[in-house]
Order: structure tokens, then C-alpha cells, then sequence
């Protein structure tokens, strides 16, 4: 079996995360979340929403980080999860984590094209993007590393920017405390509802970290490098989203944010240059992350193919780029057909609930790791998986439905798989 090459740094694979996170997530999710808390909620519950989802992201990245310096392969948890609990459960992690992702793709796609097309050209704009960050997949890992250090560089860039024009208009940080339901906060089981909804839709933003681990036969000393660098990206993303949901309602509050599909965009509407920078970022970030789930994808694939829950011709590896380069292309294939055809919603919500099935089993198979194994306190892996649930069940009904009968459809065709040989 030819292997991939060791080819990253803790740098490279820190910033890769980064690219990961920091992509269409910052620019899109504040406003479906501030809705999801609007009706009984303040601007301070859309707060508590971003803590929540952070915590269950760093109950998720501790189990992440502590599997991947026990098995530094690729795959990610679909490896942990066959190796802590067995093939079934390895199975639904990888299934959820290539449906999930292969639909973040598409979402990131249109995302960039919403951004940066021409309008009524946003689908044909979306299909080449894929194709052309699947080119530089293609030709290597290290070439994936050197584009996403340029995207998260201009990212950071335009949201520094954006930061200081919006604060320097019209600001109050008494807005933050503003809302409908102010008097009472959350407003009762409703509001708390409504919250966990609003971190569930957040969670999307920070699910990047996956990536890290999907790599972990590509990186140099994957035993630390791969841990240091998924918190290391955690903290840094949780950092700028921060600093955005602040800036955000301080600027429009609550309602505002909740009331616009571009609250960045809307909280610098007064200075047109700023504008033109938030939409190129936005179109930047967004690149950033499908060429990190492109990555990510293609190399849980090629793990899953090894193991023939997929297709043995998807575990190819390219004889000179050493990267997974059947995998990659039957995935571009099927996201520029997704694109051409779902809306950006609907490849969210889909999206949502393949991660956190992934997760939780990543959860569950970090808790059964020995002590010589554990690098981080088991109440961790307790609070991931609490989340995970939490937050899956409160997603749109419609998602979670969507979600439940993809997941049935992949169970039922390992099943047929799988019969014939016990037979």
C-alpha cells in the first residue's frame, strides 16, 4: 500500500485549520443564529450560543487531538472509531463526516459564488471553483498548505479592517444587552431552545479542525503535531468569532444582525470601500475553506476505500504527488453536481448533522483510551458527546430528518456489503 507523504508542519496544519474555520462560517452564520435567539433572547444569549458551541467544539477537539496522536493516519475518526469501537462505528463516522462534508463543499461553493459572481452566473461560478481548488488538491498537500497560509492571511486582514470601520460608525455596547427578551434573558425553555439552535448553526463555523486530523499520516511528529495544532486553531478561531459577534452587535444589534443575510457587509453599509472589502474576503474565505474540505474529504475516502467500505479504486494515491488523487476527483464530481442543483440552506443543514454524528463518535472512542493514551480529562469527551446530542436534536427538523435518512441509507448499503461475506 503506498502512503502519503510527511510532508506538513505544526504551522502548515495550524493554518490549514484556520482556513478551515475562519471561512464562509463568519461571514454567514451570525445572522441565521441571531434569528434562531431573536423571538425570547438578547444579544447576550447570541453570546452564550457562541460559548456553547465553543465548548462542545473544545470537548470534540480534545478527543480529536488525543486519537490522532494514538493513530496518525489518515481517515480521521472513521480510524478511531474502528480501532476504540468497532467497524459499524467507524463506519458511521466516516459515512457522516463524507456525506456532512461533501455537502459543506457544495455550501462553501455557492457561498464564494454569492460573493464574487455575477448575478444569475452563481451556479456556474460555484462548479468552477471546485474544480479549480480540486486542480491544486491535486498537485499536492504541500501546495494546499502555501494557498490556505495566503487565504487565512487576507482573511484576518479584511476582518481587522471591517472591525475598525464598523466600530468607528455609529457603536453602543449597551446593544449587546438589547433584545426582546431582555428582561428575562432567554425567556425561558423557549429561549434556551432557540439558543442551543443558535450554537448548533454556530458549531458550523468551527467544525474545521476535522481537517487536521484527516491528515495526520501527511504531517511531520503527528503524536504532537497534530494535537498542538487542532487547539491551536480552536483558540484562534474562537478568538475572531468573538470579536465579530461583539463588533456585530455592538454595531446593529440583535435584530439588526438577525434581520440581514450579510450582517457584516450591512454593519460597514455607510463606507462602500468597506464593503468591497468584507465581499472579498468573504469570497477569500470561503475558497480557503472548500480548499481545506476537499482535503479533508478526499482523504477520509481514501481511508474508508483501504478498508473497502468504499470503492478499493477511491484508496488510489497519485505515484508522484502522493496525495489521494481518485478520491479527490469523484468528489469534485459530485459536488459540482450538488451545486448546480441545492441551495445554500439546505447543503447547511445536511451538513450540520453529518458533523456532529461524526463527533460524537469521535466522543465515545476517546473515552475507552487507556491512561497512556489520555492527554486530556475524560469529563472532556463527556461534555463533547452531551453536546453533540444537544445541539443535533435542536437542529431544523427538516436537517435532522434529511440527516437521519442519510445516515439510514449508508448503514443499509454497508449492511448489503457486508452480509454476503458473513454468509
Amino acid at each position: 500500500m503506498t502512503t502519503l507523504a510527511r510532508r506538513l508542519t505544526t504551522t502548515d496544519a495550524v493554518v490549514i485549520g484556520l482556513s478551515s474555520m475562519i471561512g464562509a462560517g463568519v461571514f454567514a452564520a451570525f445572522g441565521p443564529a441571531a434569528q434562531a435567539v431573536l423571538p425570547a433572547g438578547t444579544g447576550a444569549a447570541l453570546l452564550v450560543a457562541l460559548g456553547l458551541a465553543a465548548v462542545v467544539a473544545y470537548g470534540n477537539a480534545t478527543s480529536s487531538a488525543q486519537l490522532a496522536a494514538q493513530y496518525p493516519t489518515s481517515g480521521g475518526t472513521y480510524v478511531y472509531g474502528r480501532e476504540r469501537l468497532g467497524p459499524w462505528w467507524g463506519y458511521v463516522a466516516g459515512w457522516g463526516f463524507v456525506v456532512g462534508k461533501t455537502a459543506s463543499c457544495a455550501a462553501m461553493a455557492l457561498t464564494f459564488a454569492a460573493y464574487a459572481a455575477p448575478p444569475g452566473l452563481e451556479r456556474p461560478v460555484a462548479a468552477l471553483a471546485v474544480v479549480a481548488l480540486a486542480a491544486v488538491n491535486y498537485r499536492g498537500v504541500t501546495r494546499t498548505a502555501r494557498l490556505a497560509r495566503w487565504i487565512v492571511a487576507a482573511v484576518l486582514l479584511a476582518l481587522a479592517v471591517w472591525t475598525a470601520v464598523a466600530l468607528a460608525g455609529e457603536s453602543a455596547w449597551s446593544r449587546v444587552a438589547d433584545g426582546p427578551g431582555a428582561a428575562g434573558f432567554l425567556g425561558g425553555p423557549a429561549g434556551w431552545y432557540g439558543v442551543l439552535q443558535a450554537a448548533g448553526l454556530l458549531f458550523f463555523a468551527f467544525a474545521g479542525y476535522a481537517r487536521i486530523a484527516t491528515l495526520g499520516e501527511e504531517v511531520r511528529d503527528p503524536q504532537h503535531t497534530v494535537p498542538r495544532a487542532i487547539v491551536g486553531a480552536l483558540g484562534g478561531a474562537v478568538v475572531v468569532y468573538g470579536v465579530v459577534a461583539l463588533t456585530l452587535l455592538a454595531v446593529l444589534g440583535l435584530a439588526g444582525v438577525a434581520g440581514t443575510t450579510a450582517p457584516l457587509a450591512e454593519a460597514v453599509a455607510g463606507t462602500p470601500w468597506a464593503g468591497v472589502v468584507v465581499r472579498v474576503g468573504a469570497a477569500t474565505a470561503s475558497l480557503g475553506a472548500l480548499l481545506a474540505l476537499v482535503a479533508g474529504v478526499g482523504r477520509t475516502t481514501l481511508a474508508m476505500a483501504r478498508e473497502g467500505d468504499l470503492p478499493r479504486w477511491l484508496s488510489a494515491v497519485h505515484p508522484r504527488f502522493r496525495v489521494p488523487h481518485r478520491a479527490e476527483a469523484a468528489l469534485a464530481v459530485v459536488v459540482v453536481a450538488l451545486v448546480l442543483t441545492v441551495d445554500l440552506r439546505g447543503a447547511i443543514g445536511f451538513s450540520s448533522f453529518g458533523v456532529l454524528v461524526y463527533y460524537a463518535v469521535a466522543n465515545l472512542a476517546a473515552w475507552t483510551q487507556t491512561p497512556e493514551h489520555r492527554r486530556f480529562p475524560r469529563a472532556l469527551q463527556a461534555v463533547g458527546l452531551a453536546g453533540c446530542v444537544a445541539l443535533c436534536a435542536t437542529l431544523p427538523v427538516a436537517a435532522v430528518l434529511a440527516g437521519a435518512g442519510a445516515l439510514a441509507v449508508g448503514l443499509l448499503v454497508r449492511w448489503a456489503r457486508v452480509r454476503p461475506r458473513a454468509a
